[in-house]
């Protein structure tokens, strides 16, 4: 952690729906003026989308059925943490991009499901913001949570975590169900062992609960919409957090542990901006203070 150069991270799984938390920090960041150092998770990847490939062939005949861009194989867990702890030292450090499609890759001369060079990020931002799988991971060779000052969790329940990458899988990359199910398959030993124990050190998490029939996600046509979804909002410490604001703010919410509290899933682009525009005026004015007293 670090006082002088803030570290937020998001972190979910496959289809959890962090890139939609990111549009709304960007919202946020762009109404409070920050400027904010943007890490995607996929740079961290071991491999581009060909080596992957290779490789998941590789394990498949050495009679692994198991490896997946969720556990630390097929990922930098070491390099993510030197970057999250270089930039809470220094406010910089090494990043690269994963180009996910012609459009990214165009700028660059490259082709789609390969990696930029890595590079210095720029200087004087104030705050470093990861979206990906594993801003709160821990290994036995890495620790990545211990150096995040927010870190916050995604995290449907997992029917409609299931449901939302089957849609989008099938719509945007082509893929059939069966394609979709077999990754889900394949993913399940490094989901439990790599991104659930993540959302028990989060500082927050958001969980969607829909509260339409999800019991078969393979079949299911439609993704339940944020009308037909409660959100449970969990806090890790609920010092300072003014719920009965919350409350008020938040129309037909309710708490339902002394550290939690649920609103409708229509709300939670507000809910968001309600709980963490505070939270960054707090890391950003304790970053104030501490770069004033080292003067």
């Amino acid at each position: 952690m670090s006082a002088r150069h803030p570290v937020v991270a998001i972190t979910g799984s496959s289809g959890a729906g962090t890139t939609s938390v990111m549009r709304t920090f960007e919202q946020i960041f762009r109404r409070e003026q920050v400027d904010a150092a943007f890490i995607e998770g996929d740079s961290f990847h071991r491999y581009d989308r060909t080596g992957m490939k290779d490789e998941m062939a590789k394990k498949v005949t050495e009679g692994v059925h198991t490896f997946s861009h969720f556990g630390p194989e097929a990922n930098l867990f070491g390099e993510l943490e030197a970057l999250f702890r270089q930039y809470g030292e220094s406010g910089t450090g090494r990043v690269r991009k994963y180009l996910h499609n012609e459009e990214e890759a165009a700028p660059y001369g490259q082709e789609p499901g390969t990696f930029t060079p890595w590079d210095d990020l720029p200087e004087g931002t104030d705050l470093l913001f990861y979206e990906g799988l594993h801003g709160a991971v821990v290994t036995s060779e890495a620790d990545v949570a211990r150096h995040a000052d927010l870190l916050i969790g995604v995290v449907p329940v997992i029917n409609l975590e299931w449901i939302q990458k089957i849609q989008r899988d099938k719509a945007k990359r082509g893929y059939s169900t069966e394609a979709v199910t077999e990754t889900i398959l394949r993913r399940m030993h490094d989901y439990v062992h790599y991104m659930s124990p993540q959302f028990s050190r989060t500082h927050v998490n958001f969980q969607r609960v829909p509260v339409v029939d999800t019991s078969n996600p393979f079949i299911a046509r439609t993704i339940p919409t944020p009308d037909e979804s409660m959100l449970v909002i969990r806090f890790a410490d609920p010092r300072g957090i003014d719920f009965p604001y919350l409350l008020s703010m938040l129309h037909d919410s309710f708490m339902s542990r002394p550290n939690t509290i649920v609103c409708p899933g229509g709300k939670m682009d507000l809910a968001m901006q309600l709980i963490f525009t505070p939270m960054l005026w707090r890391l950003l004015e304790r970053r104030d203070k501490t770069r004033q007293a080292r003067r």
